[in-house]
């Protein structure tokens, strides 16, 4: 599966719109608004976070019934291309994260710099990375692969990098990764496990999942920013700390997403290939993090989520408009004597060379 999958109208259809902003991000933004105006408290707030709960096991069990052994054991062939957006996430996002608190003088109080560096920590998206691969006319089931393959990976490593990074910011124990393991790899197993089941019947009603995925998404962001609000976020951060996380958050982003390019150049992977392990590499999962944050941080987790929530919004404005640059590229030309090379078919500019010639 070393090529792309072309993906026809069905498959560039998850929401994103090319030619505008999508309306998930305006979602995102109107729901922290919500929580600001109108935030969960007392047994509203407890009923809040059971169905956070619920909504986020039902989330990761819908991954697991969609995916498909054949599209893993796939997978598994793209070793480059897993290898780079696997580096990509638990290597070099940590690696800029601690670069950030290191800058003099330091732009970000001590609190938004745990939190940029637990972002750097949170696994890669699934169901975002997927949908921008997909209009991006990238490899789609690489992108499947890569996302849930970092996922389960961050299950693991993510709990360990916080408590080696961030140490005493964290409260992890044995009881914390049992209960990441309970709310996020056990669905995603049962979900495996009834494929047989309910995977055609999944597939045929895909368009109708979409709502419940990013509703799941919505009510942990509704959740986890009312009790950042509860704990006071405004008196705790001021209008300059949230334009340099801001700065800081964007740097971030076009340092991924120009690197993970650079690996795939080297790598010399395919165009489809190229785009999914860029975008990959370069997104976070808000679904793992989120959760992870409040096992990891407890009650203090409001303030630190806050740089993974507006990365995640700048990330999917980042990616919708670079999937429309590259969905309009032009296809590259393999009919001829000579292929084009790795870099070539990456660009996407070898079909207008040939028209020239």
């Amino acid at each position: 599966m070393s090529g792309g999958v072309r993906p026809g109208p069905d498959r560039v259809r998850p929401g994103l719109r090319l030619r505008g902003l999508d309306p998930y991000v305006a979602a995102l933004a109107g729901t922290v608004l919500l929580a600001a105006l109108l935030p969960a408290t007392g047994r509203t707030a407890r009923a809040a976070e059971l169905a956070c709960d619920l909504a986020v096991g039902l989330l990761f069990f819908l991954y697991g019934a969609r995916l498909s052994a054949r599209e893993t054991l796939a997978g598994l062939r793209q070793v480059r291309l897993h290898g780079l957006v696997l580096a990509s996430t638990f290597v070099l996002f940590p690696l800029l994260g601690l670069a950030t608190g290191a800058l003099t003088p330091r732009p970000l109080s001590e609190q938004l710099q745990t939190g940029v560096l637990f972002l750097c920590l949170v696994p890669s998206t699934v169901q975002s990375s997927v949908a921008l691969t997909g209009a991006a006319r990238g490899n789609v089931p690489a992108a499947i692969c890569a996302g849930t393959y970092s996922s389960l990976a961050g299950l693991l490593l993510t709990p360990l990098l916080a408590a080696w990074l961030l140490g005493a910011h964290t409260a992890l124990s044995a009881d914390g990764l049992l209960r990441i393991g309970a709310q996020l790899l056990a669905p995603f197993l049962l979900g495996q496990a009834l494929r047989p089941r309910i995977g055609s019947f999944l597939a045929r009603h895909k368009r109708f999942l979409t709502p419940v995925d990013r509703g799941s998404i919505l009510l942990v962001v509704y959740t986890a920013f009312s009790a950042a609000v509860a704990q006071g976020i405004w008196s705790m951060t001021t209008p300059t700390a949230l334009l340099g996380l801001l700065t800081v958050l964007l740097v971030l982003l076009g340092a991924t997403l120009g690197l993970a390019r650079l690996g795939a150049h080297l790598l010399g992977l395919d165009r489809a290939s190229g785009i999914a392990a860029v975008l990959c590499g370069s997104q976070k999962s808000l679904a793992n993090g989120l959760p992870m944050a409040t096992v990891l941080f407890g009650p203090q987790a409001g303030l630190l989520v806050l740089p993974l929530m507006v990365y995640h919004q700048l990330q999917l404005i980042a990616g919708t408009l670079l999937a429309g640059r590259w969905s309009r590229a032009p296809a590259p030309d393999t009919s001829g004597a000579e292929s084009p090379t790795p870099r070539a078919r990456w660009s996407g500019h070898d079909g207008r060379r040939a028209q020239r010639t």
